[in-house]
């Protein structure tokens, strides 16, 4: 029978020393990492951010766990798209098969997680759920403070006006602030994918030019870069945008 979630948490907390709170903070692929690592203990735990707060950063966890899943011939699918979205259900689902998975193949050997990720901090946001969501709960909440609704604990009483209306600033301002940090994380990673494609780019222009001096083709290369100058359906490339034939703007 599958542990609940608070079942769950507790077993993760005392293996890994951490003090998660929701099921959904496993969505950084940090603890995944670690449990992975509390079995095998040869997990690049360096390489591995613990208190990741952006996608990329979870995305980047999730590549280092798929390295030793393909390392040590584990078949199981790890569905990473579905996970660094921090939804409940899914991280449930995963954390309850690693679960077993660890009740399987765990050795039973003494394990120090702290040693093994070298001290680093693992605090990761208490609600990891997309932010439209909590922009979302955030207004419902505020709504129904206004219409008289529960006082939330340790909150004003309804019939403070002034005192309710601080708490919405406060906590559109937080909302705000983590917008930022959120963009921001989202314009990094856009700017990392771009420089890895304007690299296969210039790769392979350059190949393709050398197998033009000797009147040569390469199937797979034309295919490559058709690729990288497709555009969506309905889209154009702007006249002048040509005219100035900078290739900077290639995407």
């Amino acid at each position: 029978m599958a542990e609940s979630r608070s079942e769950l948490l507790a077993w993760l907390n005392e293996l890994l020393q951490i003090n998660y709170t929701r099921i959904e903070q496993c969505g950084t692929g940090g603890a995944y990492c670690q449990i992975l690592d509390s079995v095998y203990l040869d997990v690049p735990m360096t390489r591995v951010k613990m208190n990741a707060k952006h996608e990329y950063e979870f995305i980047a966890n999730f590549k280092v766990m798929q390295n030793v899943f393909k390392a040590k011939r584990i078949e199981k699918p790890i569905p990473v798209e579905k996970l660094v979205k921090c939804k409940m259900q899914d991280n449930l689902e995963f954390l309850q098969w690693m679960k077993r998975f660890w009740d399987t193949n765990y050795p039973g050997h003494q394990y120090d997680p702290v040693a093994r990720r070298r001290g680093q901090l693992t605090e990761t946001p208490a609600t990891l759920a997309p932010i439209a969501s909590r922009v979302a709960n955030t207004t419902t909440s505020a709504a129904g403070a206004r219409s008289g609704g529960k006082t939330p604990v340790g909150g004003h009483r309804a019939g403070s006006a002034s005192a309710v209306n601080h708490e919405q600033v406060l906590g559109l301002q937080a909302q705000l602030k983590e917008m930022s940090a959120h963009l921001e994380g989202l314009e990094k990673e856009r700017d990392f994918y771009f420089a890895k494609l304007r690299d296969i780019e210039i790769l392979v222009q350059q190949q393709m030019e050398d197998l033009a001096k000797d009147n040569r083709e390469d199937f797979t290369l034309a295919e490559i870069q058709k690729i990288l100058y497709s555009t969506e359906e309905g889209f154009e490339v702007p006249d002048n945008a040509a005219a100035t034939g900078d290739e900077e703007e290639t995407f």
